[in-house]
């Protein structure tokens, strides 16, 4: 295979810090210049050129400025709309340029977590029962099952989530279903809180896709037992990880199985992640899966998880690319 020109296209989150009023994770999903920096280095070193783009805008100025790329990894997640992770697939597909990781119907089906979990339920996959709240109005009447869990509907890397997202009392939901929808925007997320074990899987591969692993995500004291903002921002001091789970090997196995069936179904491409919490019947039940998943080289849940079952920054990122590149046949110019 020649050497590729491969075009890098990220958004920052030191090009949009919070502004007076605006909540201090605003920038949660976006990326930092260690990542963009570590991928640019990883890929260089597999062979190929690479050209750090920079945001949608940044591509958009780039090829209409005549500029050519083989092949685009794309970890951009947009910055507006429930569509936003969408927005450069669409625009590379317009073009007809070939790109990593998933396209746009997976990327905004997967980010709207209410119909993310309407496919799942019409599919017989287990994930918690939910209500969609669409106003304030809805909010300052809502009922539910509690404990409940409540969190923003198309945001992710625990965006919108703090301690008291877990409640406990009919008080305490609509309150925090309205700081949340007011804060974040409608719709907002009420979820079934489920008890048990939090889990996470990673995956990589198309039609060959494979589970990588299995991490169990253990919350320390000062953590609230939760994946918030803050104790992933304190990971090092909230979180303790296991790979493999601390589970049976039957459980193991039907998590797994209901990781791939998820990637599957919702059609992730090249690599991706899938979060489980177990049911009060020690069940794998899905909470989210996320498509265009974090590769931070040290902090990201995936990189965390591949190293643990020994595959390094630069295998992990070879085998995606390796995926990308068999798929779109650019494997075989």
């Amino acid at each position: 295979m020649r050497r590729l020109r491969i075009g890098l296209v990220f958004d920052l989150a030191e090009k949009h810090r919070p502004q007076p009023g605006e909540p201090r994770d605003k920038a949660a999903e976006l990326d930092s210049p260690e990542t963009v920096q570590a991928l640019q280095e990883t890929i260089t070193s597999l062979g190929h050129e690479v050209l750090p783009i920079g945001d949608g805008q940044d591509l958009l100025k780039f090829l209409t400025g005549g500029e050519s790329v083989d092949l685009v990894f794309n970890i951009a997640e947009g910055l507006h709309g429930r569509s936003r992770e969408s927005q450069v697939p669409a625009l590379l597909e317009l073009l007809n340029i070939p790109y990593t990781g998933a396209d746009p119907l997976t990327l905004a089906l997967c980010l709207d977590k209410a119909m993310f979990k309407r496919v799942l339920k019409a599919e017989g996959i287990l994930t918690p029962e939910f209500r969609e709240v669409l106003s304030i109005t809805d909010a300052e009447s809502l009922e539910f099952p509690l404990p409940a869990f409540v969190k923003p509907a198309a945001e992710g890397s625990g965006k919108g989530i703090k301690a008291d997202c877990r409640v406990d009392n009919l008080e305490a939901l609509r309150r925090v279903t309205l700081r949340v929808g007011t804060t974040y925007g409608w719709p907002v997320i009420v979820e079934e809180f489920l008890p048990g074990m939090e889990l996470t899987v990673g995956i990589v591969g198309n039609d060959d896709a494979r589970a990588i692993g299995i991490m169990q995500i253990e919350f320390l004291p000062g953590s609230g037992g939760i994946y918030s903002y803050q104790t992933k921002k304190q990971y090092l001091k909230l979180v303790d990880y296991h790979v493999p789970p601390r589970l049976s090997a039957k459980i193991l196995k039907e998590t797994e199985a209901a990781a791939l069936q998820t990637y599957q179904l919702t059609g992730c491409r090249d690599f991706g992640r899938v979060d489980f919490r177990l049911d009060r019947q020690g069940r794998p039940s899905v909470l989210e899966i996320n498509p265009l998943a974090g590769l931070n080289p040290i902090s990201s849940d995936l990189v965390i998880l591949s190293k643990a079952v020994g595959l390094n920054y630069k295998t992990l990122i070879g085998n995606i690319l390796s995926a990308a590149l068999t798929r779109t046949g650019l494997r075989n110019l």
